[in-house]
């Protein structure tokens, strides 16, 4: 593997746990010293800045949920003068209110870094050409992978989402070599590239994608039809600055991880103690060098593994595996972070519902569709169910934003169970 990166931190273990220290101890004090919110934690759990000698002192800290996102709304966990803060990036969270978190000058600087890196890893050059595929405006995705395009000195194609006919357009005129988008969306460009016969017309070479769930066949379709060298799934999430906090390499054997910047702890969800090296278990970061917004032991909810051992692809970088599932039941839908109790607050704005419904999650053609089916209520009148879906569909639509068809059933219709109700089915992975 040639040295040095120009972005990759290439970092020995004593050297790496020394950055982590020193990361972990600036983040207890700026959080205990800038924050009311965390010195009321930190002092509820009995702890003061000064108590942080070792990394394994990080279990004597209290964890950071969504609930104090949503408690301390609107610039939650906020540890900086708000004069400070140059930018906000916003996300869905459990309450019709997003979780929106803040940014210091420093904040977006290593935000584009850690997305930079990503670049860097998936063997991208200066002479790349990279086309964004993915939204804009109060979410991370656009604005992150333009960042790290922009530090990383590739020409950056910012198109957004949707709009088929001047993505294609753009890809074959200016010669793109490398596609950032959900795999969905990929998907949709290869179909289209391969309906207009435009496939010796493209120069497309890579494709990094995130942001949704995704089955090795999609993938494999999407590369056959793009004739692509290789694509890449990215990690990250709006509370670790966005996308980029991670990306598998050319081995395809894990994500690699940017352990200088975030301290990755890997706890049984129920009983929040570190499991066995190489178990599953629910992530727990807290970010190193986060100046706005610090994390302290935030619960992902995400369930991953760390993965033992030097990749083959040769690089110390650690490694942690895909997202394998959720210690929660929040839903990501086309890239949009969905938590079933927001839907359940939209129902209650129509009387004509009652308060069973079922979400089923279905993959069609590469692109994710969502089905709501919710049961009239008993003695509501009949007859014009498919208005009050759309209707419903609207409004899930407005707050969501997000497309969900919308099924008016019978009372009763729905499932019953005695147990904890499976509100969603989930069947993007069946088609293998």
């Amino acid at each position: 593997m040639s040295q040095p990166y120009r972005f990759l931190p290439s970092l020995d273990e004593e050297k790496l746990h020394a950055i982590q220290l020193e990361g972990l101890r600036w983040t207890v004090r700026h959080a205990y010293e800038g924050s009311p919110r965390y010195r009321a934690k930190l002092r509820a759990a009995g702890v003061v800045p000064d108590d942080i000698v070792h990394l394994d002192d990080v279990r004597r800290l209290p964890f950071t949920t969504v609930a104090d996102l949503r408690d301390d709304y609107p610039l939650p966990l906020l540890s900086v003068p708000e004069k400070d803060v140059v930018r906000i990036h916003a996300s869905s969270g459990t309450t019709g209110k997003r979780k929106i978190l803040a940014y210091t000058q420093r904040d977006v600087d290593t935000f584009a870094l850690q997305m930079a890196r990503c670049y860097e890893l998936a063997g991208l050059t200066q002479e790349d050409r990279v086309q964004i595929a993915v939204g804009y405006g109060l979410w991370t995705a656009g604005a992150g992978f333009q960042l790290g395009c922009e530090r990383f000195g590739a020409l950056t194609v910012p198109v957004g989402p949707g709009n088929l006919e001047m993505q294609l357009q753009l890809l074959t005129d200016l010669g793109v070599t490398c596609l950032c988008s959900t795999a969905s969306m990929a998907l949709l460009m290869a179909e289209e590239v391969e309906r207009h016969g435009l496939r010796g017309d493209i120069r497309l070479r890579k494709v990094i994608f995130g942001a949704e769930a995704h089955s090795a066949k999609m993938r494999r379709t999407f590369e056959e039809k793009l004739g692509l060298e290789g694509s890449f799934d990215i990690a990250g999430m709006t509370e670790m600055y966005g996308p980029g906090t991670g990306l598998e390499c050319e081995a395809h054997d894990g994500i690699h991880y940017w352990a200088d910047l975030f301290l990755v702890e890997i706890l049984d969800p129920e009983t929040l103690q570190p499991v066995e090296p190489g178990e599953v278990g629910e992530m727990v970061v807290t970010s190193l060098r986060k100046e706005a917004s610090p994390l302290i032991r935030y619960r992902t909810r995400d369930l991953t593994r760390l993965i033992p051992g030097t990749c083959s692809c040769g690089r110390n970088i650690p490694r942690h595996d895909h997202i394998l599932g959720r210690s929660d039941d929040m839903i990501i839908f086309r890239g949009v972070n969905i938590y079933p109790g927001q839907i359940a607050d939209v129902l209650h704005l129509f009387p004509e519902v009652g308060s069973e419904y079922h979400i089923e999650l279905t993959r069609k053609e590469g692109r994710d569709h969502m089905l709501l089916k919710v049961e009239r209520q008993p003695g509501a009148a009949t007859g014009d169910e498919r208005t009050l879906g759309v209707a419903i569909g609207n409004e899930l639509h407005r707050k969501l934003m997000a497309r969900v068809s919308v099924a008016v059933v019978a009372p009763g219709e729905l499932p019953r169970s005695f147990a904890k109700s499976k509100r969603v089915t989930d069947l993007r992975m069946v088609e293998g």
